[in-house]
């Protein structure tokens, strides 16, 4: 008790009005603070906040998926990008640029997925410039197995959690930041 009373805990509080009184005007005041205009220390600790979920979160997706099926990060992310396209390919350009890798580091993932008849590259027939990269059966097989993992492992490790709704907020919430910092 010493400690607060030198502290100016109950210094702070004016002399004519009760305990109970104070309290409850200070929490009036922090209650009617804009949400919309966070401090520097409250933004900063949101930010950390969603990076920090989302790295566990993700930590533990590619983890089970690497458990069950043998894909490194980008491996999987090319699979689950095929098998969600139309035909299962899409030029490998586009595949790359997508998943954010430069074109030696595609080419590497690439070539990876070709040694393990996951993925074959297929030339355009309409622009010689294009190469396919396609699924091979065994890749399909492959690749909707593990979305199909990946989904009840989202289930389990953020539908439950959060619930459906708080879900959905979530991916609009990214995808406005997406949107709104996407390269111009």
């Amino acid at each position: 008790m010493a400690s607060l009373l030198g502290s100016g805990f109950f210094q702070a509080r004016p002399d004519n009005l009760s305990l109970a009184r104070y309290i409850s005007r200070r929490q009036l005041r922090y209650t009617r603070r804009v949400p919309t205009e966070p401090d520097d220390d409250e933004i900063v600790t949101w930010w950390g906040l969603v990076i920090e979920g989302y790295l566990a979160t993700q930590d533990r997706l590619m983890g089970e998926i690497a458990d069950r099926f043998d894909l490194a990060p980008a491996s999987f992310d090319i699979l689950l990008r095929l098998v969600r396209s139309p035909e299962n390919r899409m030029p490998m350009t586009r595949l790359a640029k997508e998943a954010a890798l430069s074109s030696g580091g595609f080419t590497k993932v690439a070539d990876r997925l070709a040694a393990a008849d996951l993925i074959h590259r297929v030339p355009s027939s309409a622009d010689r410039r294009v190469t396919y990269a396609c699924l091979t059966e065994h890749g399909a097989d492959v690749a909707e197995q593990a979305r199909k993992a990946c989904a009840d492992i989202l289930r389990r490790t953020v539908l439950e959690p959060l619930g459906p709704q708080a879900s959905e907020s979530l991916a609009e919430a990214m995808r406005t930041l997406r949107e709104a910092n996407a390269p111009t």
